[in-house]
């Protein structure tokens, strides 16, 4: 099977790490790929949202299936215009990724399917959470607490120009839970849980997410049934009603509340950094899995998680990151991590005269495996402290308490 993987951040990297293990795999490419991709297959120069010349590269390829990582050329409707030229596409339509184009699509979609989410507010007023309705990349949300949060939170939500959403501020645990989709059937993957502020102690501004860890006690394995059965699959027979079948990667944002699982948001594509923590614990062929959804029947399909492993990983940003990162760092040291044994997703990153450099705000994941959650931290830092990159930023308290045993 020949591959396009359109995007290329560490999550796309990830992606193709785990995709180009699969035996069904003939050959591997990416658009525009990265410096960590380009270890695994062949990465083109080509837009993420350039849909005219990325089904020109498909054709070119004879490639079989495109995986499209980013949720822009989504919402843009990429996937569309690759469908339309005859290419199997795993990503969903434009029409289906509006669950996450639009919160206040979202919020009339789960009200129609019965889903548990936050309550919606008139007025910004705290305790609340105000929401950018359209995309933010990872930062159009500002919890509030307090009124003086709101003050603050408000310029910046509105300079986002999509209009906003205030909700309810619920109080709990965060997980995600992410489900491959074939229109109607949901076949779930590990819980993970992630860290969206940018400083320890869950401090400072929201971002894109600063790291993640699998599995979480925050969402048990015999927890996710009933999610998928209360969640996700209510929404897919809702988009299915309305003539926007879901095919692609369904991702819940929930929190675990004391009355119960709340939804705090759907994306209509793999995490990042989630996704970083997923596929090093992955039971299964992926590219399998990934193939099976977008030709609209995933019965039959196993993809569980390896109850032997368990992964965490840091995300390495930019000085400056995430309202003006720093660019053109030279990143050393990359190399020495990789042979601890620590995996290494490369998020923004661009080779210029033979040195790796920094290209953007989260520029490296840093992943540890291993038995336990604790067991993998040790791996990650251990690997982290190898990594010379001047002025980056990371979290130290990633699964600070996680027990040191088996997953």
């Amino acid at each position: 099977m020949n591959v396009l993987i359109v995007g290329s951040g560490g999550r796309e990297h990830a992606l193709a790490w785990s995709v180009s293990q699969s035996p069904s795999l003939a050959t591997l490419h990416a658009a525009p790929g990265n410096p960590g991709i380009a270890s695994l297959g062949t990465c083109h120069p080509i837009s993420a949202t350039d849909p005219e010349a990325l089904t020109a590269l498909a054709r070119d390829l004879s490639v079989d299936l495109v995986v499209i990582g980013p949720e822009a050329p989504l919402v843009a409707g990429v996937g569309d215009q690759l469908r339309a030229a005859g290419i199997a596409v795993f990503g969903p339509s434009a029409a289906a990724a509006k669950i996450e184009g639009s919160k206040v699509y979202a919020k009339d979609v789960m009200e129609a399917a019965g889903v548990a989410t936050a309550e919606a507010l008139e007025t910004a007023e705290a305790p609340c959470v105000l929401k950018a309705d359209g995309l933010a990349a990872g930062k159009g949300v500002f919890v509030c607490p307090t009124p003086r949060d709101v003050e603050e939170a408000l310029p910046r939500v509105e300079a986002l120009g999509n209009g906003i959403v205030i909700e309810e501020l619920l109080v709990g645990q965060e997980a995600s839970l992410f489900a491959i989709c074939d229109g109607m059937q949901a076949l779930p993957l590990a819980p993970v849980q992630d860290y969206k502020r940018l400083r320890g102690g869950d401090e400072g501004p929201n971002t894109g997410g600063m790291g993640s860890f699998s599995p979480t006690p925050v969402v048990p394995s015999e927890l996710v049934p009933e999610i998928i059965a209360t969640v996700h699959e209510p929404v897919l027979r809702e988009l299915a009603s309305r003539g926007s079948p879901f095919v692609g990667l369904l991702y819940a944002g929930l929190m675990v509340t004391e009355t119960g699982v709340r939804v705090l948001e759907f994306n209509c594509r793999f995490g990042d950094p989630e996704t970083q923590a997923l596929v090093p614990r992955l039971d299964g062929d992926l590219l399998t899995a990934l193939a099976a959804a977008a030709s609209g029947d995933i019965q039959g399909i196993e993809l569980g998680a390896d109850p032997r492993k368990a992964a965490l990983t840091v995300v390495l940003a930019s000085r400056g990151y995430p309202d003006t990162p720093e660019t053109s760092v030279p990143i050393g040291g990359v190399e020495q991590a990789e042979a601890d044994g620590a995996l290494v997703f490369h998020a923004g990153t661009a080779v210029r005269e033979g040195q790796l450099v920094s290209a953007g705000g989260r520029v490296l994941g840093v992943t540890g495996v291993g038995t336990s959650v604790a067991r993998a931290r040790q791996v990650a830092y251990a690997a982290v402290n190898r990594i010379d990159f001047p002025g980056v930023q990371f979290r130290c308290d990633l699964a600070l308490t996680a027990p040191d045993t088996a997953a």
